[in-house]
């Protein structure tokens, strides 16, 4: 192997005095700093963004929660202001039209409407309006309609009622699920009466028994529930005719054909038990001043 003479790779190098050679300056602190944060955004620039991004998110966030309750106050002061606009612009409801109610009041109607005065009809919320309607007792269908510039229709369906119930003084009608759709004010006095504790449950049902059997509906009065299981029924003449718990069909064709053959319903008679299947017993008027003492 061939030697290299050292001379080979310090040739051109000329003797420096070390003294003379330039000293590295010293950094000061702000410059370390900022090459730190060189370091840290060339190595973790990503994750750096991504925290200043949820921070200022959450900072916004505060921001909002501070600032609501103003806003939702200038909301509201912009909507009154607005709604004045609207109501002096001529478009305030002026006109509400009914119709189709029988068992509900005008004032129970206005009253689910809700309409202040000088609301303007583009503030006015049908829908809202129509679900208050029907909650009404004797609402089955409704429909609320606005016609521009200040027009309010109303279109009610009342639920069919079936029957009048008296309780404590009071007489109410019923639909075919016993519930109370409205006072009885003298309108539907041609419906079937029912009194007594639990009669409006089961009302209808003794109805269409009834039906099948119009000659025993003549100087009908009334439907008397006793004590929630059975009915009597109740004669113009005073004559109350008993049913059975059980078998109303039966006992109200056995009648039917003792009506045909003796005309039973006509004698002069207070009671007829038909309570019992196989028996019909009467209980005949008092006539004898002597029985009455």
């Amino acid at each position: 192997m061939q030697q290299v003479k050292s001379e080979v790779f310090l040739a051109g190098a000329r003797p420096v005095d070390p003294r003379a050679l330039p000293v590295p300056v010293r950094r000061t602190r702000w410059q370390r700093a900022a090459s730190g944060l060189t370091r840290i955004r060339v190595l973790h620039g990503g994750a750096v963004r991504r925290g200043a991004m949820i921070g200022l998110a959450l900072a916004a966030a505060l921001g909002l929660i501070q600032l609501r309750e103003p806003i939702g106050n200038l909301a509201v002061t912009l909507a009154v202001l607005a709604q004045g606009e609207f109501a002096e612009a001529g478009l305030s409801i002026g006109e509400i039209s009914i119709s189709g109610q029988t068992l509900t009041s005008e004032q129970a109607i206005f009253d689910a409407l809700s309409i202040p005065p000088n609301t303007s009809t583009l503030a006015f919320d049908v829908e809202a309006a129509r679900q208050r309607l029907a909650q009404l007792p004797a609402v089955e269908t409704v429909s609320v309609r606005k016609t521009y510039p200040g027009d309010v229709a109303v279109v009610i369906t009342e639920k069919l009622p079936v029957a009048r119930w008296r309780v404590d003084g009071i007489t109410f009608v019923i639909d075919g699920q016993g519930e109370q759709i409205g006072e009885d004010r003298g309108a539907y006095g041609d419906l079937p009466l029912v009194i007594g504790d639990g009669a409006a449950d089961d009302a209808l049902a003794m109805i269409r028994a009834l039906d099948t059997f119009p000659q025993l509906q003549n100087d009908l009065i009334a439907l008397s529930r006793i004590a929630d299981r059975r009915w009597d029924m109740i004669y113009g003449s005073g004559l109350r005719i008993q049913l059975p718990e059980n078998g109303v069909a039966q006992a109200l064709r056995k009648l039917t054909n003792y009506q045909n053959e003796y005309q039973l319903l006509d004698r002069d008679i207070t009671v007829i038990d038909l309570r019992v299947e196989s028996l019909v017993a009467v209980r005949p008027s008092v006539t004898d001043p002597a029985e009455k003492s």
